[in-house]
């Protein structure tokens, strides 16, 4: 599942825009609760879908100026989007049982080879191996990819798998704050409404007000029954 994500996403960026490719691909968000909902009948509370459907509003804006039509590479990128979902629910329902690094080393693992096996199909040849290229895909495979990956593993034993989706929603977000402090990008009325929506969106998701409410209700009955007893 997780390299046929990077496969249709990777591909899918070399006919479309990356601002689109971004935005389709956290469609992710919207996706896993209804992937889990028809295959494993999982119980989603409300609070989920509403910050599903605000992060996904709010990646929108933040990633897109305009939506110019739907080609060969928006639809590839939205079939990665779907196999990201799925990778999501998997390892939600894997993670409960099975060892975390084991479940990251086998999913890069079979990534990687993969992606290799499908290069020799295709006949590429090997790229050349130079100290900037070789230190790039370091960083891209380790620190970007295996150890992001370890700890969203390791995440999803505490929490489940919508409440994951919505708060990798946040990924725009922290490229957008990335990209003004490094590349000191001007940011807009529109990108700050989207990184707005998307905080929204996760705390939504996150926040059981009903049951905050309900706990504050118990405790003002219980000082209410204690002053009682005591003025009694």
């Amino acid at each position: 599942m997780l390299y046929l994500a990077f496969l249709f996403q990777t591909v899918g960026l070399s006919y479309t825009t990356p601002s689109k490719n971004a935005f389709l691909t956290a469609v992710n968000v919207v996706l896993v609760p209804f992937i889990g909902l028809i295959l494993y009948k999982n119980n989603i509370a409300l609070r989920a879908y509403l910050g599903a459907l605000l992060s996904v509003i709010g990646i929108g804006l933040l990633s897109l100026e305009g939506f110019s039509g739907f080609n060969l590479g928006d639809f590839l990128t939205l079939i990665g989007a779907v196999f990201f979902s799925f990778q999501i629910i998997l390892t939600s329902r894997f993670v409960r049982t099975e060892n975390i690094f084991s479940i990251v080393i086998v999913q890069m693992g079979v990534a990687a080879i993969c992606g290799v096996g499908t290069m020799l199909l295709r006949g590429d040849q090997l790229p050349e191996f130079t100290l900037t290229g070789t230190l790039s895909v370091v960083y891209l495979g380790f620190f970007s990819t295996m150890f992001g990956f370890m700890l969203q593993t390791a995440a999803q034993r505490f929490t489940t798998d919508t409440e994951t989706a919505v708060i990798l929603s946040m990924e725009s977000l922290w490229g957008m704050l990335f990209s003004i402090i490094l590349l000191q990008e001007v940011i807009t009325t529109q990108m700050g409404i989207g990184a707005a929506l998307i905080l929204v969106g996760v705390l939504v998701s996150e926040i059981n007000l009903k049951k905050i409410f309900f706990k504050r209700k118990q405790q003002a009955i219980s000082e209410k029954i204690e002053k009682e007893m005591t003025n009694g």
